[in-house]
């Protein structure tokens, strides 16, 4: 298979050492170790500097609305669901505005992978805090410092009921991309959370930081069948060290193996010619 199927001509705009550019290469490379093709992909992405990644990527893409990237990728798996759907989006994005749709996409449990770079700013309206920025973070909009103690979205992950729930690292691509590719091979809904580097409006949060105190969760024996564990690793650390890796997994049945009007071919391959609603306008209109 052609390793470079998932390119385009159109080269990213993110500023020069973005950490969204090692999210794409891992995002790329786990596609193709996968062997998807760029047909049988489909990008639902919100707005921000991550959202974008769905115009520099070779496969179907969705750039949405802000915050609503998740609702988005549900309606395409339920019309779809022989895609591999991927739900891209910031932590601004999906930890503010989304913070809704992301619970009931962690306990509904349809077959998506939900990907957040996380790097504590609205990085595209010039580094307004994010949901999990520093307490005491100055932006345009804290001058004085950011009041509220940040927000942790794994520990709401695996309370919410998400069946997988990892964190990767966007300056370590090779590992990231193995996160995301059997985050994609995992039956419900899977949400990995990207620690990326903003070089431009949290550059103290820099690759050098991040290296000095991320470090492989499973690699020190966690359990991630072990909820309590789960949660417990969830919790910040009194050494500052930012565990990184596969947090929980679990099986459990998806929301579409629940609904037998997908049994059988996609809704979007059925035959509609035929379906009469006026009944159902009667009644709402």
């Amino acid at each position: 298979m052609d390793p470079t199927r998932f390119n385009r001509k159109a080269k990213p705009t993110w500023c020069p050492g973005c950490g969204n550019f090692g999210i794409q290469n891992a995002l790329k490379k786990a596609l193709h170790a996968l062997e998807l093709e760029p047909h049988q992909v489909l990008l639902s992405t919100g707005i921000g500097c991550s959202g974008k990644i769905s115009h520099w990527i070779g496969a179907y893409g969705y750039h949405g609305l802000h915050g609503r990237t998740l609702p988005v990728a549900i309606g395409m798996k339920l019309a779809n669901h022989a895609l591999t759907v991927i739900a891209e989006g910031g932590d601004g994005d999906g930890y503010s505005e989304g913070m809704g749709h992301f619970i009931h996409a962690c306990r509904r449990n349809v077959d998506i992978t939900y990907l957040v770079h996380n790097n504590g700013v609205f990085g595209l309206t010039t580094g307004q805090v994010s949901p999990t920025g520093d307490q005491g973070f100055v932006s345009s909009t804290t001058p004085a410092g950011a009041l509220e103690r940040p927000f942790h979205p794994l520990a709401l992950a695996v309370a919410a009921g998400a069946t997988y729930v990892a964190r990767g690292f966007s300056g370590d691509s090779e590992r990231l991309a193995g996160l995301i590719a059997d985050a994609v091979r995992h039956p419900g809904f899977a949400y990995v959370d990207i620690l990326q580097v903003c070089v431009s409006f949290n550059p103290a949060k820099s690759y050098k930081w991040y290296r000095e105190r991320v470090f492989d969760l499973n690699e020190e024996g966690h359990d991630p069948t072990d909820r309590a564990a789960a949660l417990a690793a969830t919790e910040p650390r009194a050494d500052g060290r930012l565990p990184t890796g596969l947090f929980y997994r679990v099986e459990a049945p998806t929301l579409e193996a629940g609904l037998p009007q997908l049994a059988g071919a996609p809704l979007a391959e059925r035959d509609v010619a035929g379906i009469d609603v006026s009944p159902l306008m009667e009644d709402l209109v």
